[in-house]
């Protein structure tokens, strides 16, 4: 019984066909700098157990949102205004940093600063307004007026605590969670790739709480 109802509902066919969560682009030898790098630090810096409560916290949160975000995200065939993204523009680009944060305050020390000091200012002032307004010039060519409206009442990165319903125009099909568009999004190869982090720093801190 169980079985047939996973079959009408589609998940059991959508675990067969999960993504290879290896993508391919990754290993591009571009790259290597910041593999060698991350490397380095964690051999001659290993990571502090005083911060690993909040390190975790931090890392949990953001891979929980762009796991959310991920089973909602329509890409090139619908505006998606369903689940996270009924809250902000942009779940994965804030999961991203909150990872991002997660780890580097997990390193602690002046290591954890000099990350910040060059992630955040990056992320805030170059990566994501160029991409802001890439994505943004694209979906209002594509969605018209009902863009035009999303983006005015839903904000980029800082959640509004009510759900955005589309009630001045056409609402258009509101998502729910599917594991197929989480595989065809390719998150679970970041969710491993943030595990495998987890792990790496884990046991490089020590086995003592912080």
């Amino acid at each position: 019984m169980w079985r047939a109802r996973l079959l009408r509902d589609g998940r059991l066919c959508s675990l067969g066909r999960m993504r290879n969560p290896i993508r391919l682009k990754n290993l591009n030898r571009r790259f290597l700098p910041l593999y060698v790098l991350g490397a380095t630090i964690l051999v001659f810096w290993p990571p502090r157990p005083e911060g690993r409560g909040l390190a975790l916290g931090l890392i949990a949160l953001g891979a929980g949102l762009r796991s959310w975000g991920a089973g909602h995200l329509v890409k090139n065939a619908e505006l998606t205004t369903s689940g996270p993204y009924a809250h902000l523009r942009h779940p994965l680009y804030l999961g991203t940093i909150l990872v991002s944060t997660g780890f580097a305050i997990w390193l602690g020390g002046g290591v954890a600063i000099v990350v910040l000091a060059v992630v955040w200012p990056w992320f805030s002032f170059h990566y994501f307004p160029r991409k802001e307004r890439s994505e943004g010039e694209r979906l209002e060519a594509r969605y018209g007026e009902r863009f035009v409206r999303y983006r005015m009442a839903v904000p980029a990165l800082r959640p509004r605590l009510g759900a955005w319903h589309d009630e001045a125009g056409s609402a258009g099909k509101r998502t729910r969670w599917r594991l197929s568009r989480y595989s065809e999004n390719n998150e679970l190869g970041s969710l491993l790739a943030v595990c495998l982090g987890v792990i790496v720093f884990w046991l490089r801190s020590g086995s003592g709480t912080g």
